[in-house]
């Protein structure tokens, strides 16, 4: 039901049709993300069969920003997301003036969603959010916890910041022979996915997400420009690491790697890593998102983000609901993960990805 906070709120958001939507000049404000764009929508949108929802943040007749999510409907239950578990997409959220109270858009988006679009359930994660702006609206507290590197940082001083043991391990990838390549095409997919079901395969594991959604990410984003694909091979030339980083302004993130078990002594993860860190500084992107929480993130001398994710739903069942769905596609992706591993003998391989931890 709708907040105390919105009687007052002075902020509305209207709809726009998705062909209307000035893309251009959207992606050149300095809060926009790879996440908001056209692209990263309609991949959103083909792999989580959504519809994408961009309405303008009004003041009066004055337009003062923009909401990006899209619509999805789960067991009957219209929800919108900005973002949702699933999607492989951290935050999305606003495009706000700075004048402008992130809150007081919190609040106005509640009344569109649950009134204006009919739904149920709204999840929504901010970069820009603070704690307070959610919770005094009656918002549900999760967090989307990662690390972040600033980029604005000389070379040196990205390369000095780094543990002793992850400095060895770029030198002895350069001194082993270990070459990065920049890669593109929808081929890279199977290439990258190839390698990360033998990391999830070693955690008697299967990734969460399919070939599917890979390949609808690089037909998606990458003729964009936004989207760094990255190969490693050893120096007989064969491919051991993947890592796909997309990027915009002022964000890049690390969105997955993988690698084969038995390049490992290549060092091809942490060469993936610092190449893709050196790509985004030179294209002038100031922050480095490590794509979520693990230990092994923290030898390349980052520092913790956490990034509320708030979400509220009309009636408290749906709550109850959401958190028993994601238990149960726990249950499943381990129940999965032994029965693959009882079925095949993988070969030796890993490390990196996701949910996955670096060797060494």
């Amino acid at each position: 039901m709708p907040s105390r906070f919105q009687n007052n709120n002075s902020l509305k958001l209207h709809r726009l049709s998705f062909e209307d939507v000035p893309w251009n000049a959207l992606d050149q404000l300095e809060d926009r993300t790879v996440f908001q764009t056209r692209e990263w929508l309609e991949f959103i949108a083909e792999t989580q069969n959504a519809v994408p929802v961009v309405a303008e943040v009004r003041e009066g007749s004055s337009c003062v920003g923009y909401f990006t999510g899209l619509v999805i409907r789960r067991v009957g239950v219209r929800i919108l997301g900005s973002s949702f578990p699933g999607w492989t997409t951290p935050y999305v959220g606003f495009n706000l003036a700075r004048q402008v109270s992130r809150q007081a858009a919190l609040a106005a988006l509640e009344t569109f969603a649950f009134h204006e679009l009919g739904c149920w359930h709204l999840e929504v994660s901010d970069r820009s959010f603070k704690t307070e702006d959610g919770v005094q609206l009656g918002f549900s507290l999760d967090a989307y916890q990662t690390y972040e590197t600033d980029l604005t940082r000389s070379e040196d001083e990205l390369f000095n910041q780094m543990t002793s043991a992850c400095r060895r391990c770029i030198r002895k990838a350069d001194k082993s022979g270990t070459q990065i390549e920049e890669a593109h095409g929808e081929a890279f997919a199977e290439e990258y996915y190839d390698q990360l079901k033998d990391v999830f395969a070693k955690q008697n594991l299967v990734p969460t997400y399919d070939l599917k959604r890979v390949q609808s990410l690089v037909r998606h984003l990458d003729s964009t420009g936004r989207l760094l694909l990255l190969r490693a091979c050893d120096p007989q030339g064969r491919s051991i690491g993947t890592g796909i980083y997309p990027g915009m302004n002022k964000v890049a993130v690390f969105w997955g790697n993988a690698s084969f078990r038995h390049g490992q002594s290549f060092r091809p993860n942490e060469s993936l890593h610092w190449y893709a860190m050196r790509y985004w500084k030179r294209h002038g992107v100031e922050v480095f998102d490590w794509g979520g929480g693990g230990e092994y993130k923290e030898k390349y001398g980052n520092r913790p983000v956490s990034v509320p994710w708030f979400r509220k739903s009309r009636y408290r069942l749906l709550g109850t609901m959401r958190r028993e769905a994601k238990r149960l596609f726990d249950v499943r992706q381990r129940v999965l993960g032994k029965l693959h591993a009882g079925k095949l003998n993988p070969p030796r391989s890993g490390v990196a990805g996701d949910d996955a931890s670096e060797d060494g």
